[in-house]
């Protein structure tokens, strides 16, 4: 699979990884032999990134792919983390030098690993970004040896900018799918003059870019596209990108029908489109078993026309745009 360096990490790493909120939690029911199988498809499938958070499943995650790292010593890939989201709220308050050295010393003993090569603030309020303390903070993991890297999981397009006028910030994790083209504007021209890496997460909206759901489409109680579709958990637009459900599946309809006319799945049209934005380093498609691990990553040897992305665009503009382009 084609590689890019991974923005001011210097990394190498396949420009489809591995999202594993999914081995976790909050997607429905995942049994541990069940995750190290999509962790040995991923890899089988020559992916060498594979992003996760020290809250999924409070740790589940991480923990899983320590076990899977531990067997698999000859995998030459690359592992990031996130933290700040075991406080009581991710605000300046809890953004401290002495959170932060716990927090990556727990993510260290849960992957087995000395250094953590990628750690992101995940999605912190606004008031971090602004605080030198919490980057001098992060620096100070950095010449301790226990974090490589260091980066940002964003949920607005402004804070992405602010990260990326941090030198130390190595990467921004942003939602960019066809459901929301926002970040194009500014922060991926944004990542590209600064050297920052682009990690693109939810690619599909949540699924509803596969093209598998419907109307009636009812999903587990434990899944967060039934629990937090008006924002009941965590921001809202984590869940189908913030788009109204009925509004999501109507457009998602058209995309699989745009999919069709160009000959490609609609998922891997959906993550091929993500792969064809400028600046963008890795995609980070979740699988909840081998197949869609595999389909996933055959997405990166997927061109699309331009006629589709511009078909794409319109469809965003009609249908989308109005809803969540004002808000992230």
């Amino acid at each position: 699979m084609e590689t890019s360096v991974l923005g001011r990490t210097g990394r190498q790493v396949t420009r489809i990884g591995l999202g594993t909120w999914q081995l976790g939690g909050d997607w429905g029911s995942v049994t541990e032999a069940e995750a190290l199988e999509v962790l040995d498809a991923a890899a089988e499938a020559g992916v060498t990134f594979f992003d996760t958070a020290d809250v999924y499943g409070d740790g589940r995650s991480e923990k899983i792919i320590g076990q899977w790292l531990a067997s698999n010593p000859g995998w030459n890939g690359t592992v990031a983390t996130k933290m700040i989201r075991r406080a009581p709220e991710p605000s300046l308050a809890h953004a401290t030098a002495e959170n932060f050295r716990a927090w990556t010393q727990r993510s260290r003993e849960n992957l087995g690993v000395e250094t953590l090569d990628l750690v992101q603030l995940h999605c912190p309020t606004d008031d971090v970004y602004d605080d030198d303390a919490v980057f001098d903070a992060l620096d100070e993991l950095l010449a301790e040896g226990a974090i490589a890297s260091y980066g940002v999981s964003v949920e607005t397009c402004d804070q992405a900018l602010r990260a990326i006028a941090r030198p130390g910030t190595a990467t921004v994790q942003i939602i960019l799918n066809a459901f929301r083209q926002k970040p194009l504007e500014q922060v991926l021209p944004a990542a590209q003059q600064a050297g920052v890496g682009i990690i693109a997460r939810v690619p599909l909206a949540s699924g509803l870019l596969s093209g598998r759901y419907g109307a009636d489409t009812e999903f587990p109680a434990d899944d967060h596209r039934n629990f937090n579709r008006r924002g009941e958990a965590f921001d809202v637009g984590e869940t189908f990108s913030g788009v109204d459900y009925a509004t999501g599946v109507q457009a998602a309809a058209k995309f699989s029908r745009l999919a069709a006319q160009a000959g490609v799945e609609p998922a891997q049209a959906a993550l091929a489109w993500v792969l064809q934005q400028p600046g963008v380093s890795t995609v980070i498609p979740g699988a909840r078993n081998p197949q869609q691990a595999r389909s996933n990553a055959a997405a990166a040897e997927v061109e699309l026309p331009e006629q589709f992305i511009s078909a794409v665009r319109e469809l965003y503009d009609a249908s989308i745009r109005p809803e969540v382009h004002h808000r992230w």
